[in-house]
């Protein structure tokens, strides 16, 4: 086995099992496995979320301290079972766990730390595919109408470009005053950080243009090129869902990034029904298929279906 870690790994501040009862190594371990990828803020906080989930059940189901050496198939396939008949947590959740836990254990295999993937047996659980939900448009409808009667020249600008150019918040929190064009008939925003930290270009659309412009003018002038700040500079991914909250408690909707994402994803396919390419290249998407899950229909839809049916 490697020695991976030193005996203190556990004291550092990123400890993720801070307050748990786990082994000497396990913090040190996780650790040198994020650092060891090149995951996004948002994966990796998700992976922290499972990996400390799973360490928090592994120790009080077993009464004793979680350590990745003691791990079993038993314990991964009892924890799927936890999370979803006595956690009630969503077919997509315990999956995502199980999909931390298995790629955790095969890196800890590769580097000699434990000698088998116990995880691997273990399938995620099958759900049907349905189409992403968006916001329906009375409900973009309202949001802009708040925005517009307190004057909120920034969130006009921020629900404008995740409305009009399907970003993700981390595509936007990163988005640099260099990487912005707007002209009278076009415009064009580049996003050098999104997932995987591929770069991609994609047109503004005039309410965008027009939104982002209005914003740039008031922009107030900080140490920072980022188009969007805050009131200690740089706006972070926590100060865009806080707004996304603010405004879900006036419009009496959950606003949050990727919800305005899908609501441009079925926007774009509604005005141009054939264009999947299009709209993958403009999502950053490497695989169509991902894409093609706004083309299937939504659990409201298949519900309105059946009640269709006569007999």
């Amino acid at each position: 086995m490697s020695n991976l870690c030193p005996q203190d790994g556990q004291n550092s501040g990123d400890n993720v099992f801070a307050g748990l009862l786990v082994g000497t190594e396990e913090a040190c371990l996780f650790t040198r496995f994020i650092q060891s990828h090149d995951f996004s803020e948002n994966t990796q906080r998700a992976m922290r979320q499972d990996v400390r989930k799973f360490a928090k059940w592994f120790s009080e189901a077993n009464q004793e301290s979680f350590t990745v050496k003691r791990i079993t198939v038993r314990d991964v396939a009892d924890f799927k079972t936890h999370l979803r008949k006595n956690q009630g947590q969503a077919v997509a959740t315990v999956s995502r766990c199980l999909v931390t836990l298995r790629r955790y254990l095969r890196w800890l295999v590769a580097q000699e730390v434990v000698k088998t993937n116990a995880a691997a047996p273990i399938k995620e659980l099958r759900r049907q595919e349905l189409a992403p939900k968006g916001m329906e448009r009375s409900d973009v409808r309202r949001l802009f109408r708040e925005v517009e009667l307190r004057d909120d020249v920034r969130a006009h600008a921020i629900f404008s470009m995740f409305l009009y150019t399907g970003a993700r918040c981390g595509d936007l929190v990163n988005l640099d005053l260099h990487d912005v064009s707007i002209g009278e008939r076009s415009g064009a925003a580049t996003f050098r950080s999104g997932k995987g930290n591929k770069q991609r270009s994609v047109p503004l659309p005039l309410p965008a243009r027009c939104a982002l412009q209005q914003y740039l003018d008031a922009r107030p002038p900080v140490q920072t090129t980022k188009v969007f700040v805050g009131e200690r500079g740089q706006l972070k991914d926590r100060g865009v869902r806080a707004l996304c909250d603010k405004y879900s408690a006036m419009v009496g909707v959950k606003i949050y990034p990727h919800l305005l994402r899908h609501t441009f994803a079925h926007s774009y396919l509604e005005a141009n029904p054939e264009d999947l390419v299009g709209l993958a290249q403009i999502l950053g998407h490497e695989n169509l298929n991902t894409t093609a899950r706004y083309t299937k229909k939504s659990s409201d839809d298949l519900a309105e279906g059946v009640d269709r049916l006569d007999y």
